[in-house]
């Protein structure tokens, strides 16, 4: 064999194992744990689980017992931002896993596939055409997010989705404004913006895709901490150097975990989840393992 083919075949070799591996990695469910100096001074630690992009198919068996298993962290309050579910079947086996978290104090926002079903994409255009569009989003299979809504209040948890709350969280006041999703465009900050709660213990701010219009209005407007998810922390990474894409307009290097974000002369903390699940039509991660985080925010 030439030296050219031996080349190829072992290129074609790493590819297949790396495919592979994707395969395998894309049910290797972690729990991030993550501790943040971001309370007043002398508070109780609070653990905020922060859940994101499970998008659940009904024959998920591994993911929903993965979900049932997290009311074993003991969380003060649940955030939830986006893209639960991928068919309509799915509805019934997330809120039987998610049942064991029924009466945590919970907020959620929505994003594009608690909407619509996904549909395919080719992943190699997410490299060349940058953040995937949302052009024709209207036509495809709308999801039961009504329902999902209702399903998700009965457990106790706050729709802010283009909302805004306040809810008591181990004692605390603690408040929130929401969004809608804004890679659909959904999104209107204007709405639920304004100064933040001088009266609570923290005060949140939350959505599903974190463009950075987002981001800097929440900041600017005296946010403590920001959640999002959307990105799936890039799905597909290169060891050693992260992920290629965030599928936003969020750069590559804050494409999950927390970091900070300033605006308007103000900072505010960000936390982006990386996800639990993937689209149906590209069921892989690579250096990218499905994580939900338990945040203990403490005393700073």
């Amino acid at each position: 064999m030439s030296r050219v083919l031996k080349a190829a075949a072992a290129v074609a070799a790493a590819g297949a194992a790396c495919f592979g591996w994707g395969l395998i990695e894309r049910s290797l469910f972690t729990v991030r744990r993550v501790e943040l100096d971001v309370l007043p001074s002398g508070s109780p630690d609070l653990k905020v689980l922060h859940v994101s992009d499970f998008h659940l198919l009904a024959r998920h068996r591994l993911k929903q017992e993965f979900i049932s298993s997290l009311a074993g962290l003991g969380p003060d309050l649940v955030v939830n931002t986006g893209d639960n579910i991928s068919q309509a079947a799915a509805v019934e086996p997330l809120m039987a896993a998610l049942e064991p978290l029924r009466g945590v104090p919970g907020v959620f926002v929505f994003g594009s596939n608690d909407y619509y079903a996904p549909h395919f994409r080719n992943p190699l255009r997410y490299l060349t055409h940058g953040p995937s569009s949302s052009d024709g989003e209207r036509t495809r299979r709308e999801l039961p997010f009504e329902e999902l809504a209702q399903r998700f209040e009965g457990l106790g948890w706050t729709n802010i989705t283009q909302g805004r709350a306040v809810l008591d969280v181990a004692g605390h006041r603690v408040a929130f404004r929401g969004t809608d999703d804004a890679h659909l465009d959904r999104d209107d900050y204007l709405a639920v913006g304004g100064p933040p709660d001088e009266q609570a213990f923290l005060n949140i701010g939350v959505t599903h895709a974190p463009y950075l219009r987002l981001l800097d209005a929440m900041t600017a407007d005296g946010m403590d901490l920001i959640f999002a998810g959307h990105t799936h922390g890039g799905q597909v990474c290169v060891p050693g150097y992260g992920a290629l894409i965030t599928n936003c307009d969020l750069e590559p290097e804050r494409v999950k975990g927390l970091s900070t974000h300033t605006s308007g002369g103000k900072t505010a903390h960000l936390h982006v989840s990386a996800g639990l699940g993937t689209s149906p039509y590209a069921p892989y991660r690579f250096a990218c393992r499905p994580e939900v985080t338990l945040l203990t925010l403490r005393s700073a």
